[in-house]
């Protein structure tokens, strides 16, 4: 029965989250009752509570996780000052005329917030209120439009530079690291957030190209579900167009290039983001003081949520290693026929079942760490198994009737619209990202190549 106290651990810390108790506080407060207890009981190493300030310390004076607020601060100025508006009415006047013309629209626009935030919630909002109604009143199926948007939204939990990759990364590279050191390599190879953004940057494409081709493959097989735009005389004037079209996307290609090719650090690369984004907004007069001031609450807000997140899964897993969940995991793992394969397969199932649940960072937090030393330790390549992580999240908030993204959009979307036509809508993109998920687990190449080739 002790040796099944980190998983009772794990049901317990689950079991409160799904009560609605507050993530961080759940992380932190649970694990320290159940180290009071294994204390109390003498089955608990008190040496693993003496770490918890020491890496509580390290989370504060990591620069990798400096990218976070920057991240968001960049992703909100060019929200809050409207200049994705801006960007998606330029990009429709681009695509105007052709079928399906808006809906790639939304989904090239839908990319680029999506990259610059990384946060679900807040890009399927934002184009769910800049996009549905103008899809609507130009003729679109609601299951489309609906579809188009939801899975546009899920795009920032893979194309780079997001929140979730450098959160993901920092915490693969830890798992891995940890790996070594356990199969006695005391000078361990080490991945960084780079990698992953590499290594994401093919999937993420293919996920992007298959959206596109599938509103174009339906407007030209049923015309009235994706019509196309009247353009509007005077909208697509050249200038008008490189001048709304051109700055934010140099500003994002600038950012993840200068990450892939080595030119700058994520965090350096963060704060030129965040800067030419306000450079971007002022330059443009939609930066005041109520837009600095909503960006910057909004950015203290996500913060906070991910640092306190972070030490409430600093807390939990130093008990959960006290308990010798490590082992636990690795010994189940171990005995599982087959090797590396069913363990990563069951890994993935969990993974996308909490996806139903808990949000990216809390899976980031509580469920990598877990299992990632173990997994790892089989021989799977660390940014192909982060790939894949960010791939199941992404389908697990597209699935019907839990995900994520489909609650988001009908918080926002008019009330006559059918919650069983979001339903319908998602159904496509859920097995375009079930074909993209099976793709990697044959071709694992498409995940790590492009890492390979920039080192």
């Amino acid at each position: 029965m002790i040796e099944l106290l980190p998983l009772l651990l794990f049901l317990v810390v689950c079991l409160f989250l799904l009560a609605g108790y507050p993530v961080a506080l759940t992380l932190s407060g649970v694990s320290l009752l159940f180290a009071g207890l294994g204390l109390a009981a003498g089955v608990f190493d008190e040496a693993f509570l003496g770490l918890i300030p020491n890496r509580i310390f390290g989370i504060f004076v990591n620069q990798n996780l400096y990218a976070v607020p920057l991240f968001v601060f960049m992703g909100t100025m060019l929200q809050q000052s409207r200049i994705a508006e801006e960007l998606l009415r330029n990009m429709e006047s681009v695509f105007a005329g052709l079928p399906g013309g808006l809906g790639i629209s939304v989904v090239l626009v839908g990319m680029l917030l999506a990259a610059s935030t990384g946060i679900v919630g807040a890009t399927v909002v934002t184009m769910g209120i800049l996009s549905l109604p103008s899809m609507l009143k130009a003729g679109y199926r609601p299951s489309l439009a609906t579809g188009a948007i939801c899975a546009t939204g899920t795009l920032g939990q893979i194309i780079p530079p997001s929140i979730c990759l450098i959160l993901l990364g920092e915490v693969i590279s830890n798992a891995y690291q940890q790996s070594q050191l356990d199969a006695g390599a005391f000078a361990p190879d080490f991945i960084s957030i780079g990698d992953l953004f590499a290594g994401a940057v093919a999937p993420g494409l293919l996920l992007v190209f298959a959206y596109a081709g599938y509103i174009a493959l339906v407007a030209r097989l049923n015309p009235g579900a994706a019509p196309p735009m009247e353009r509007q005389s005077g909208e697509a004037s050249a200038p008008r167009l490189i001048s709304g079209l051109l700055p934010p996307i140099l500003l994002m290609i600038a950012v993840l290039g200068s990450i892939l090719f080595g030119l700058a650090t994520p965090t350096e690369a963060a704060g030129v983001g965040a800067a030419g984004a306000a450079l971007l907004a002022l330059g443009r007069r939609k930066l005041n003081l109520e837009v600095l001031r909503n960006v910057s609450l909004e950015t203290v807000r996500i913060t906070s949520m991910v640092y306190l997140i972070l030490v409430g899964a600093t807390i939990f897993s130093s008990v959960f290693r006290g308990f010798g969940g490590e082992q636990l995991i690795e010994e189940i793992f171990a005995a599982l026929p087959g090797g590396a394969f069913p363990a990563t397969l069951i890994v993935m199932l969990v993974i996308f079942l909490l996806g139903f649940i808990l949000d990216f960072i809390e899976i980031t937090f509580l469920v990598v760490p877990m299992v990632g030393p173990a997994l790892l330790g089989l021989g799977v390549d660390p940014i192909w198994l982060g790939v894949m992580i960010c791939v199941n999240l992404q389908t697990s908030f597209l699935t019907p009737p839990f995900g994520f993204s489909l609650f988001y959009l009908r918080s926002v979307a008019p009330d006559d619209l059918p919650t069983g036509a979001i339903y319908r809508g998602a159904i496509p993109f859920v097995l375009m990202q079930l074909g993209i998920l099976l793709l990697l687990a044959l071709q694992p190449g498409l995940a790590t190549i492009l890492p390979e080739m920039l080192r």
